[in-house]
């Protein structure tokens, strides 16, 4: 069916019916990055050391890179390390925490460290502190409930090594000395705790995807089309893929690229990319678009009395990404304080997007496993509708639940991203709603994508590792990619936690390089530790 249509519309051409013709014009290149995100300029970096005669061809809708997720208005920076973020610790019907999510989001940043500290010591990558900068990481909690949870959640962290030198009050002015904004106004009755961990970050993904891809673009091995946008993807006989686009800034005009290899990494617009590969690990996926909206002051009498991530407890039946957070950023050189996010709707995949994406999206395969996760997940539906009936009155109030003295007039309202949960297909239950990311690739790893949202960004580097021994996998195990993969990763094949002299050995350097805070650990916490690590390892 799709050869047919292709000859269609290649007589369409001949005959002038075509609005716009496809040039004879074929370019032959090894790999083909669809989306100009950190995703892509993460996978690009990695393939540049592997494999530096390879040409790679990165294609981007937008007029610049790093403008849709990636860009610093459109997520939160946060160097997710589960440091803060309580959903990472889910409570057991036993009441006792799961950590295992925690320590390995925690293990996957810290790959992130690595390569990032590795493109900095190769000149990839420049000062540091233009696109990460230390920054505390906060959970912040009040009621009987939520403190419990809160203490039996740093008692349990205190059992892996990847969580050393977080430390925990109840106490209102000690709270007080750590984020002033949170306790001015407070009722000093109310029962409230914290954890605080110093080492944690605040990161501009945007300007690492922008030096990164800055970069690439050096090699004459590289090349970037921006307002390029992809019409199709198909299947050669050799196995290469024809992956037509169109140049919207000349008219719509459409070429071909023929690749060997096809990476989407397009945020949002992932999804309907890989449908148009037909392969069929596609046809068990489909998207819940979710996008998002901050308060934003940028008034430095209050900036400046707030240097942390404050996390809340989530509401019930809300996503990763909504749970709300009073957040340090450093964008364009200047400190800004966001609260939020508060979930809104749109069919939109992008931000930039088409109000037709979520419905040209379903297809016979996916529409029952969207039915099923949508009556399976009616406190999601619930979250989202109350969260659409919001007012500014209403979001006001919540900011205040964080900071009681805010002033209105001190914070506005902005847009950030869309983000496309994943929706999968399910033996037992039809579909279910998959919180997280997933790497999808064609059997013979030709063509790959990914899906999904946070902790996204700040995974990137474990990520594409991950996709490069799915699309790879034969020369990842070749010496020569081990070697490289070695130098750009020194803790690879090795878990961090439980290892005290490693985790110590990655933090200081990773500190070092990215000019981030570092406390060594004192023998008296190393002996600690290590109890705590033999403890839980004889369980």
């Amino acid at each position: 069916m799709r050869k047919t249509a292709s000859l269609l519309a290649l007589c369409m051409n001949a005959f002038g019916l075509n609005k716009h013709a496809v040039t004879e014009d074929k370019k032959d290149v090894d790999v083909l990055l669809i989306g100009g995100g950190i995703m892509s300029a993460t996978l690009g970096a990695y393939l540049q050391e592997l494999e530096p005669d390879w040409s790679i061809e990165m294609v981007e809708r937008l007029d610049k890179v790093a403008e849709e997720s990636s860009n610093g208005w459109n997520n939160a920076g946060t160097g997710h390390s589960a440091l803060a973020e309580m959903n990472y610790t889910p409570e057991k019907e036993d009441g006792s925490l799961d950590i295992s999510k925690a320590v390995d989001i925690n293990e996957s940043f810290q790959i992130s460290r690595q390569f990032w500290a590795f493109q900095v010591q190769k000149g990839v990558l420049h000062d540091p502190r233009s696109f990460i900068n230390t920054t505390p990481h906060m959970s912040f909690v009040w009621g009987d409930d939520n403190v419990n949870f809160l203490r039996k959640r740093y008692d349990a962290l205190q059992k892996s090594t990847l969580f050393r030198g977080m430390e925990y009050s109840e106490d209102h002015a000690q709270i007080a000395k750590w984020v002033p904004l949170l306790m001015k106004g407070r009722d000093p009755q109310q029962k409230v705790a914290a954890t605080r961990n110093n080492i944690g970050t605040d990161i501009n993904f945007g300007e690492i995807t922008r030096q990164l891809i800055a970069s690439l673009a050096k090699s004459p091995k590289f090349n970037l089309q921006t307002s390029h946008e992809v019409r199709d993807i198909q299947r050669n006989d050799d196995g290469s893929w024809n992956v037509t686009i169109a140049d919207l800034k000349n008219n719509g005009a459409v070429k071909v690229i023929k690749a060997k290899y096809v990476f989407i990494g397009a945020g949002g617009a992932a999804l309907p990319l890989l449908q148009k590969t037909g392969i069929p690990e596609a046809k068990n996926y489909a998207g819940f678009p979710v996008g998002g909206s901050f308060l934003v002051t940028e008034n430095q009498e209050v900036v400046q009395q707030h240097l942390a991530k404050v996390y809340g407890k989530a509401s019930v039946g809300a996503p990763p990404m909504s749970v709300p957070h009073l957040d340090t950023r450093m964008l364009n050189g200047k400190q800004v304080l966001l609260f939020g996010p508060f979930a809104t709707f749109s069919t939109k995949f992008l931000k930039t997007g088409s109000l037709w994406d979520m419905f040209g999206s379903v297809t016979t395969s996916n529409f029952m496993p969207m039915v099923h996760v949508g009556l399976d997940n009616f406190n999601l539906v619930k979250y989202l509708v109350g969260q659409l009936l919001l007012s500014d009155d209403d979001r006001y109030a919540a900011l205040k639940e964080y900071c009681p003295n805010a002033k209105k007039e001190d914070w506005h309202l902005i847009q950030a991203g869309q983000r496309v949960q994943i929706i999968k297909k399910d033996a037992e239950k039809g579909g279910v709603l998959r919180l997280g990311t997933e790497v999808v690739a064609s059997q013979d790893g030709s063509v790959s994508a990914l899906l999904g949202a946070s902790p996204g960004a700040s995974t990137a580097a474990p990520i594409m590792l991950n996709l490069l021994q799915k699309m790879f996998k034969d020369k990842v195990a070749t010496p020569k990619w081990q070697a490289k993969l070695k130098e750009i990763i020194p803790s690879w094949g090795q878990k961090l936690n439980g290892n005290i002299s490693a985790t110590e050995h990655e933090l200081a350097e990773t500190s070092r390089v990215l000019q981030l805070d570092y406390l060594p650990m004192t023998p008296a916490a190393a002996n600690d530790e290590a109890s705590h690590a033999a403890a839980a390892a004889g369980k």
